[in-house]
């Protein structure tokens, strides 16, 4: 090796952001084998490689004996005070036996050690950067479908969108550039593995946190999230200063803000609802856009007995209970709902709960 590699080493090191320290490491332990396999040496031994001339140097390491059992391994005290009268049984001294006929073998070996370790390195940093990014949203390009397997190109890795995590009725073609949530981050012997997703609740409440500055800010906090992709979501929002409008900063002006949420979402529709400490205005303000009448709740099983005006039953319960569902996984409240005909049919409907005003609905 010369002074030109250990320059090449040097630059190599600071355009990957790997130590120079780890690259000589790596190369000295290569050589130590290189030089073991080439000789068929069974010697401990050592090398060094001098950081600014690129010359290597093989040292033979023997154990200081009184009676010399191994040559290759010991010493006997005589022969290492010729060297060193220094030495005492037990030192370890250390011979320079570095082959003539090394140079090439340990160019080469040195060579395919950077280039591993600058693999192993790219997959280390690329990992530690995609890892600290779960549960974050990231753009990418699709670069192909395989066994129903989206591949994205994120710039330094490939994602995998997998069936389970796509939006139904989505299509995805080459191309396309899409918002995906990142679930799980693997470390593999190909490098890290990312599995995105369309489908997790946590990628709306990650597009609402990009479209919303008050969320960013920390004055609106998004409290829960109820989805069922492609067809309808539910987040519930709560502002730290009352002179923020929690939901109006979701919806924002003429509705942009959630339109962008929801074009993101290939029209998947998004209720915001207001949240509430108090669980009848929570379980109320879920049901929206239905409006409720009365909310009676069960602390102990968490059931909410909730009535509407008959004509907005079906909406309060919505196509094959799909608003009562949301709600229910929204409020974390078992949702039972009955028209005031029903209710009053029941009888004891209406002799406990609490009536909601119709104002208190308006979200």
């Amino acid at each position: 090796m010369s002074g030109e590699f250990i320059q090449a080493l040097q630059q190599l090191a600071k355009e990957k952001g790997i130590a120079e320290s780890v690259l000589l490491d790596a190369i000295e332990a290569a050589l130590i084998s290189a030089y073991k396999r080439s000789f068929g040496s069974v010697q401990n031994v050592r090398v060094t490689v001098e950081p600014e001339s690129g010359q290597f140097h093989v040292y033979a390491r023997k154990t200081v004996v009184e009676n010399v059992e191994d040559p290759r391994l010991e010493m006997s005290l005589g022969e290492a005070w010729a060297i060193d009268h220094r030495y005492e049984t037990g030192d370890i001294v250390e011979v320079e036996v570095t082959p003539k006929d090394f140079g090439r073998i340990a160019a080469q070996t040195a060579k395919q050690v950077v280039v591993q370790r600058i693999r192993e390195a790219e997959r280390g940093i690329i990992f530690e950067e995609f890892s600290s990014r779960e549960s974050d949203i990231v753009t990418g390009i699709v670069q192909r479908i395989e066994q129903k397997n989206v591949f994205i190109d994120l710039g330094k890795v490939e994602a995998v969108l997998g069936p389970q995590e796509q939006m139904p009725g989505e299509i995805y073609k080459h191309g396309d550039r899409l918002k995906t949530y990142i679930v799980e981050v693997k470390k593999t012997t190909k490098g890290p593995q990312i599995l995105v997703s369309r489908t997790h609740p946590g990628l709306l409440k990650r597009l609402f946190e990009l479209e919303v500055p008050e969320i960013h800010d920390g004055l609106v906090e998004i409290k829960s999230v109820a989805r069922e992709p492609g067809s309808r979501s539910k987040i519930a929002v709560f502002s730290k200063d009352e002179n923020v409008d929690s939901v109006g900063a979701c919806v924002g002006p003429k509705g942009m803000r959630v339109q962008t949420v929801v074009n993101e979402l290939k029209g998947e529709k998004v209720d915001i609802v207001k949240w509430s400490v108090d669980p009848v205005s929570f379980v109320a303000s879920a049901l929206s856009p239905a409006k409720v009448v009365l909310v009676d709740v069960n602390e102990n099983d968490k059931i909410a007995k909730v009535v509407v005006p008959d004509y907005q039953l079906s909406l309060a319960i919505g196509k094959e209970g799909q608003n009562a569902r949301l709600a229910a996984k929204l409020t974390g409240w078992k949702i039972d709902i009955k028209s005031e005909t029903q209710a009053v049919s029941a009888g004891d409907w209406f002799e406990s709960g609490q009536f909601i005003a119709v104002e208190e609905m308006q979200y």
